[in-house]
């Protein structure tokens, strides 16, 4: 018997070795040819250590003193009974070793079967929101946690008066017993966790229902810290949100049509920016691109936006019921506005290869503007990922489908990109808006 306990992933190491046949939290069982073995390589002068640890043995797992008390046991079996002793069955007949699996009674084999049979109607019985399932062929498989497998064992011993039946429960379930007495262990810690879970949902909560179910943890952790003074770890946010059931609705992919092929007199520009959105100074990358908006009836209508590719910023945007080049002639005259003129020196107006960027009177407006022009590669939206990630956000957050005109889609689209630039802190801008990372970049 070792005197050591060992994990579920020690045990799993030393299964590995093709010396062990099996082994538990508390025991291990040697293979007989392993055993006289190391009895004939100890006669020829090896050490204990020196034979286990030939062998594959790891003796930070087993323990160090483990080969010189399996030696010791092992040598006096072979002074008694020679070979035969480790490879006939000596159990219970005087011999050293450790004690066999007894013959089971009748009652005992309906004790067994009495508690399987409960267990497994406990694990029916578990809430569907405590388990998972994958698929195994055809056939859907249960997956459940150690923590729910200690859980429907505890349940049944306990609301069935089984007596002696842990540690087969726990092999039924294929979890350790030393695991399960663990747990049973630490139910008051568990108990104090949960009353501080069931206190600090109701802020998340708050917050989660204040912006209509469409934050997740990380907007939730930066709300919590700059309008509520309170900080916690974003693991723990989504720990609770999962625990709770707090799930953020979120877009669903949607296909986007191609523009028309551009013409001969069209021009694509070479992309620039390689990727490089974020260049530290406000107003030097500048993004664009279009997108749709349904509303009403069936009704349509298209958004054209800038924003800046170091502060996240909308700077102009513009909305038309159409996609003539109207569209992107006032968003352009917006941005002129919106930086009263100023652009910065090395400015680069990024988008995709639209009809609508390559036609000449636009990229002659840009030239005139002071801008640079810059596109994306071909059928490449990684290009121009910032652009589309605003408008993936933009369509969770705004509630345009309930508009039933275009004054009101506007107004909608004018009050989600002011909450946007103005209140919507985000991760990668050190916990701030657009404005006030912009401020803080300018400050620098």
């Amino acid at each position: 018997m070792a005197k050591n306990i060992y994990t579920e992933f020690q045990i799993k190491e030393l299964e590995k070795n093709p010396n062990i046949i099996n082994a538990s939290d508390k025991s291990i069982s040697y293979k007989a040819e392993f055993k006289i073995k190391a009895v004939q390589e100890y006669k020829l002068g090896k050490g204990p250590s020196q034979i286990f640890i030939e062998n594959g043995f790891n003796l930070e797992i087993i323990g160090k003193d483990q080969p010189k008390r399996c030696l010791s046991r092992w040598r006096e079996t072979f002074e008694r009974f020679g070979e035969e002793g480790f490879l006939t069955e000596r159990r219970g007949k005087g011999s050293t070793g450790r004690p066999s699996s007894r013959t089971l009674s009748v009652e005992d084999k309906l004790k067994k079967a009495e508690a399987r049979i409960k267990f497994l109607e406990a694990e029916v019985g578990l809430p569907k929101k405590a388990r998972r399932t994958r698929k195994a062929g055809v056939e859907e498989e249960t997956i459940l946690t150690p923590a729910e497998k200690f859980y429907l064992i505890e349940k049944t011993v306990r609301e069935h008066q089984l007596k002696d039946t842990i540690t087969y429960l726990c092999k039924l379930a294929g979890v350790s017993r030393s695991g399960y007495y663990d747990w049973v262990k630490a139910a008051p810690s568990r108990e104090i966790r949960n009353e501080q879970d069931e206190l600090d949902i109701e802020l998340i909560r708050t917050i989660f229902s204040s912006k209509n179910e469409k934050v997740g943890a990380l907007q939730i952790k930066m709300i919590m810290e700059n309008d509520y003074s309170a900080v916690m770890n974003h693991k723990k946010i989504r720990r609770l949100m999962k625990k709770y059931g707090l799930v953020a609705k979120i877009r669903k992919a949607n296909p986007y049509r191609k523009m028309a092929k551009a013409t001969q007199e069209h021009r694509t520009c070479p992309n620039l920016l390689d990727r490089n959105f974020n260049q530290g100074e406000p107003g030097k990358v500048l993004l664009t691109d279009i997108t749709y908006i349904y509303y009403g009836k069936g009704q349509k209508a298209y958004l054209s936006c800038v924003k800046d590719g170091s502060t996240n910023e909308i700077l102009a945007h513009h909305i038309s019921t159409t996609l003539e080049m109207d569209i992107v002639y006032k968003t352009l005259e917006k941005l002129k506005k919106a930086v009263n003129n100023h652009f910065h020196p090395d400015a680069i107006l990024h988008s995709d290869q639209g009809f609508h960027y390559t036609h000449p009177a636009f990229q002659m407006k840009v030239k005139k503007l002071g801008l640079t022009q810059s596109m994306s590669r071909k059928g490449n939206c990684w290009d121009n990922a910032p652009m589309e990630g605003f408008f993936g956000h933009f369509k969770d957050l705004a509630e345009y489908r309930s508009c039933e005109n275009l004054a009101e889609v506007t107004a909608e689209i004018n009050r989600v990109i002011e909450e946007y630039n103005n209140h919507r802190y985000q991760w990668g801008l050190n916990k701030m808006t657009p404005v006030q990372y912009r401020s803080h970049l300018l400050a620098a």
